[in-house]
């Protein structure tokens, strides 16, 4: 099986999920989703971990976490080796418990953050197992402790979550908020909804365009897709795109709205059309959807005529050709 991309650095957030092998029922006891939680609490205290929120259900859990030092893959070793020998040892068995390497999403602080977390109190409640009025109840979250400070540990906090539904308080007025906030986004908020929603566990990363522009511009992500799923392939990918178009369009004096009112066969937007086969290997459907070309098949018409018959004398292919030559 493919190994999917492991992003560490101090300070990085995460939206971590894992499930039972073959999606078995490996959580289907509350004393087994227990166990894990303090298998939890135990790696985030032994691994300076902030833990954002966390719910644990009968064959998959969820995690929001920070990690201060940059150390997820050795604190998630940890986490799910020591709580697979316990269970083993308690049952006299054998083998994997969960489905393979966990799956981590890198998720940009502030709002994105404070959506994850939201998104995992809310998964009892997607899942039918109660009602969001009684979301309190289930024990196995990280949302019963939001009322509970006493008993909350220190890693465990809530400032993020309450800041992203509206600025609230770490205070019985800011938690009854809070409740009301997920009650109105499973009633008439994105939840389990939108896109946005979807895309909380899918991919590489939660955040905007410019953090993940960012990530991939400051930490070399790869985009070999042996390294990735689908969906994140696609999108890092593309971000590589965008940054040499960019750089394109700066280098002969364009910009994308000169691409929108230049005709689909001028030959500056060929020009930086070549330039960035030949650099990135964009595809000929993105180029043409970000230059104006026309359809895929057009513009590899327009894009092999140029090529054979302008390419070589066109003063803005050698302006590209000079600037980047390097």
């Amino acid at each position: 099986m493919p190994r999917k991309l492991r992003l560490e650095f101090p300070g990085a957030c995460y939206h971590v999920i894992n499930r039972g092998n073959y999606r078995s029922d490996v959580f289907a006891t509350s004393s087994t989703k227990a166990a894990f939680v303090t298998c939890l609490f135990e790696v985030c205290a032994k691994s300076g971990w902030v833990l954002h929120a966390f719910v644990v259900m009968r064959n998959h859990y969820h995690l929001a976490v920070e990690t201060p030092a940059g150390n997820l893959v050795a604190g998630m070793q940890w986490l799910q080796s020591t709580f697979a020998n316990r269970f083993n040892r308690l049952r006299g068995e054998r083998g994997h418990l969960f489905q393979g390497r966990f799956k981590a999403l890198i998720v940009e602080e502030g709002i994105p953050l404070a959506q994850v977390c939201h998104y995992i109190h809310l998964n009892p409640v997607r899942a039918g197992i109660l009602p969001v009025d009684r979301l309190g109840e289930y024990q196995h979250s990280s949302f019963p402790y939001m009322r509970r400070p006493n008993a909350r540990p220190k890693f465990l906090q809530f400032q993020t979550a309450l800041a992203g539904a509206g600025g609230l308080a770490d205070e019985r007025a800011g938690w009854l908020c809070y409740a009301s906030y997920l009650a109105w986004q499973v009633m008439e908020g994105p939840a389990g909804k939108s896109d946005a929603y979807v895309n909380m566990s899918r991919g590489w990363a939660v955040g905007g365009t410019a953090f993940k522009t960012a990530l991939h511009r400051d930490h070399a992500v790869a985009t070999e897709s042996r390294a990735w799923e689908t969906h994140g392939v696609q999108e890092a990918r593309e971000l590589r795109w965008q940054a040499a178009l960019t750089r394109a369009l700066e280098a002969v004096d364009k910009t994308p709205a000169d691409a929108l009112a230049s005709p689909k066969s001028a030959g500056w937007k060929l020009a930086v059309a070549a330039w960035l086969k030949l650099h990135c290997q964009a595809s000929n459907g993105w180029i043409a959807r970000q230059l104006h070309l026309g359809c895929a098949a057009s513009f590899s018409s327009n894009l092999t005529r140029y090529r054979r018959h302008a390419q070589a004398s066109d003063p803005v292919w050698h302006v590209l050709t000079q600037i980047f030559a390097a």
